[in-house]
């Protein structure tokens, strides 16, 4: 069996001494050499589009709970121009409330109904309910006679004769310029 694999393993190192070396088939070997030239020109445009700033409402933090404020705000943006603006609002009523609620854990019983008889609703309900609203520290009976013979002191009577608050004025000053502003860059 040794004799096999040692003739087997000769026949196979000639083999491969034999191609190596056969000098009638003798290896290819290609030469090549490339020269290139490239040029190249060109013009090149960039045009760059984007739109303009965005008009950002500012922030108005109201948040606090106690404040009786609330915020408002608007921006109009067109590709021209853009305007944001922003301004807070009193609530009347939220801070009569308030103050109404600490007259009263203060045990100021009758300024307390007193602020709230500033509302003409308030004084109106009074009236009707047949507890009529303090007036000059007088109570009861006494307060409905000084109300009968004052009535332009009444609520009632100043909200007929008040055109708009302040606070409404702004609100629709700024409006109308926004939509002046907004109506001229369509």
């Amino acid at each position: 069996m040794r004799y096999l694999i040692f003739i087997i393993a000769t026949l196979m190192v000639s083999y491969t001494y034999a191609q190596e070396a056969d000098p009638l088939n003798p290896p290819i070997i290609t030469e090549a050499t490339t020269n290139s030239t490239v040029t190249s020109q060109s013009d090149t445009t960039t045009t760059l589009r984007s739109p303009p700033a965005s008009a950002i409402s500012p922030t108005i933090n109201t948040s606090n709970s106690d404040l009786c404020t609330f915020g408002v705000a608007g921006a109009i943006q067109t590709q021209i121009l853009g305007i944001s603006t922003g301004t807070q609002v009193t609530d009347e009523n939220c801070e009569r409330l308030k103050l109404s609620k600490t007259l009263f854990d203060m045990g100021m019983k009758v300024a307390a109904v007193s602020t709230m008889c500033q509302d003409k609703r308030v004084f109106d309900a009074m009236m009707d309910a047949g507890t009529p609203c303090p007036y000059d520290g007088m109570i009861g009976e006494d307060a409905k006679a000084a109300w009968a013979v004052n009535e332009d002191r009444k609520p009632s009577a100043k909200k007929d004769k008040e055109d708009l608050s302040d606070g409404t004025k702004t609100l629709l000053g700024g409006a109308g310029v926004a939509s002046l502003l907004f109506l001229l860059l369509l």
